[in-house]
């Protein structure tokens, strides 16, 4: 049966080590699913320190199931949330992507599935409701029951179920058919090398027809500020930055379940570029120079 972990009676109120050893074997939990709210892995920072606030103020005595209560606070907080990030994305400098979060540790990003982590997701998953987002995120990633989710959501069984298969049919209708993470690794290593070299033939060779590149600097100097599309624009595009590659070192990294490349220059890290390919080539060249929104990624030197 569905249950938001409240019962209407006492099970005994536990201290607050108690409450906080519960609270940390459920985390990891609680930011995976506030990480693909949000697509932030510093929002969802904030939201799980909230939830730990609420949690520690709590009436525990009446919660029969914390693991469904926590997991209930942190998805309505961040429903509400992604409303007014999406609201503060407007003022946004240039396009926005999603924050990397570093998953070399944890690859499904405290879920039972690896679902709705990669960028290509995160990117789709931009244009759900906050509502088909979340009933998509508990179900695909988290393989929570149709009813525990209605709960959360406040909602009923048939209706989360249209909010699931509507979110499964938007990502699916823009979604190509993906290569392996061993593909995109080789994808992306092979393209760095023929940018620092400025092979344009070998860059077109790697790219899609329609592929778009997209730098998310809000607003950094001499970072491009609107996408280039077509395999030529971008393969000219990357030969125009030959003399970027100048003294920039690139060590690997496994962020969102794939490999992105962290580019350090004069031993600071400048930012962060990773691909999303399928089965036409690269399909999206992404660039994170953002300095606020690598440090989740990428640890300072």
């Amino acid at each position: 049966m569905a249950d938001s972990g409240v019962a209407h009676e006492a099970v005994g109120a536990g201290d607050l080590d108690e409450a906080a050893a519960i609270f940390t074997s459920v985390r990891p939990r609680l930011f995976g699913i506030a990480y693909r709210m949000l697509s932030s892995a510093s929002e969802a920072e904030d939201l799980v320190q909230e939830v730990w606030l609420r949690w520690q103020t709590t009436d525990r005595s009446v919660v029969v199931n914390p693991a469904a209560f926590l997991a209930t606070t942190t998805t309505r907080l961040a429903i509400n949330a992604l409303q007014s990030a999406r609201a503060r994305r407007e003022t946004y400098i240039g396009p926005w992507l999603p924050e990397p979060v570093d998953t070399s540790a944890d690859p499904y990003l405290g879920a039972e599935r690896g679902e709705a982590l990669e960028f290509a997701a995160l990117l789709l998953m931009e244009k759900l409701t906050p509502n088909e987002r979340a009933a998509y995120v508990l179900r695909e990633a988290f393989d929570y029951p149709y009813a525990q989710i209605a709960d959360i959501l406040r909602s009923t069984e048939p209706a989360v179920r249209q909010l699931v298969s509507r979110a499964r049919r938007h990502m699916a209708e823009e979604r190509r058919t993906p290569v392996s993470a061993e593909a995109q690794r080789e994808l992306l290593t092979t393209f760095i090398a023929a940018a620092r070299s400025g092979d344009m033939a070998a860059l077109e060779r790697l790219l899609a027809a329609d592929v778009t590149n997209i730098a998310d600097g809000n607003g950094r100097v001499r970072v491009s500020r609107r996408p280039v599309v077509g395999a030529g624009r971008v393969a000219k595009f990357m030969t125009a930055l030959l003399w970027f590659w100048e003294g920039v070192e690139v060590e690997w990294a496994t962020t969102n379940g794939q490999t992105s490349a962290v580019l350090w220059h004069d031993g600071e890290v400048y930012g962060l570029i990773t691909v999303i390919a399928s089965t036409d080539g690269i399909d999206r060249v992404l660039w994170m120079v953002n300095p606020d929104k690598i440090t989740a990624a990428v640890a300072p030197a």
